[in-house]
């Protein structure tokens, strides 16, 4: 049995519902409200008929979650995210970068990173902040005043979680600059991100410390975890690029928020219309 999760924050088309229990035998569906609801289909969906469904219902302007046989709601005592592109509307890097003239270089490096496309993020995050050597500490917080935006249903989201007794992990390939703010400013439990070097207000062009990557996210989710005695299928896990498949793929349950294509196609869920705190819905009583 598939158990598909549609959410749409307009109101739910019937159509769309109509047209999946048309070409699947469904088995049950219960309403969450009018912007959510659940349906019980009677088979285990491959990946290709999920993205049929997810290519269906992205017309309507309804995003999807395809929950998990293991997924249990109140299970859950961890959510963790991702900040760039996901918490917030920019990623902090490519920003800076405009704000000192070098945004096509390090854009490109961005992007294909964020793809998929270059697999070392280590690497890329080291020459991206080598080109933003001599940056200053004013340039980064023009970005923070004028540019970073908390992304819709961020602050519902993490208040949501606050209600419900969940810890809250951010975990970032971006920079302390930027976490440590955001994690004041939502009273976020706990912030993990890196480190950039400034000497006399300027940037050097080098990153203090371990680099959080992928792998690095994974394992801040695997210790939160452990910490709250429980196993990572106890986590929500939201992000939007590939560094964050690794966390995303030991959760109870993963969101990708405006994902890039690699992550829409393996997220247990996509956000592309509704807002951070629509997850919520899957714990509102029904």
């Amino acid at each position: 049995m598939t158990k598909l999760i549609l959410l749409n924050q307009k109101g739910l088309q019937q159509s769309i519902v109509e047209k999946l229990m048309d070409l699947y035998a469904f088995v049950d569906k219960k309403s969450y409200s009018s912007t959510c609801l659940e349906i019980h289909f009677a088979n285990n969906f491959t990946n290709s008929e999920k993205k049929i469904i997810r290519d269906l219902c992205f017309e309507e302007q309804t995003d999807t979650i395809f929950l998990k046989e293991t997924f249990k709601p109140l299970d859950i005592k961890l959510l963790a995210f991702d900040m760039d592109s996901t918490l917030i509307n920019i990623e902090c890097i490519d920003e800076i970068a405009r704000q000192c003239g070098k945004e096509k270089e390090v854009s490109n490096i961005t992007e294909a990173t964020m793809r998929g496309e270059i697999t070392d993020f280590a690497q890329a995050l080291i020459e991206r902040v080598k080109l933003l050597k001599g940056a200053t500490e004013n340039d980064l917080e023009t970005v923070y005043k004028h540019r970073l935006r908390l992304n819709p249903g961020a602050k519902n989201l993490i208040l949501g979680a606050q209600q419900r007794g969940w810890n809250t992990l951010l975990v970032s390939g971006g920079f302390t600059y930027f976490t440590e703010r955001i994690k004041q400013l939502l009273s976020i439990n706990e912030a993990y991100s890196n480190t950039l070097d400034i000497y006399n207000g300027l940037l050097t062009g080098q990153v203090l410390g371990p680099i959080v990557d992928g792998a690095a996210k994974a394992q801040f989710v695997r210790n939160s975890c452990s910490q709250l005695g429980v196993s990572t299928q106890a986590a929500i896990v939201m992000g939007d690029g590939s560094n964050d498949l690794p966390m995303m793929e030991i959760a109870g349950l993963s969101i990708g928020y405006q994902p890039k294509p690699i992550v829409k196609e393996k997220a247990d869920g996509t956000f592309q219309f509704v807002g951070l705190d629509a997850v919520l819905e899957l714990f509102m009583k029904k």
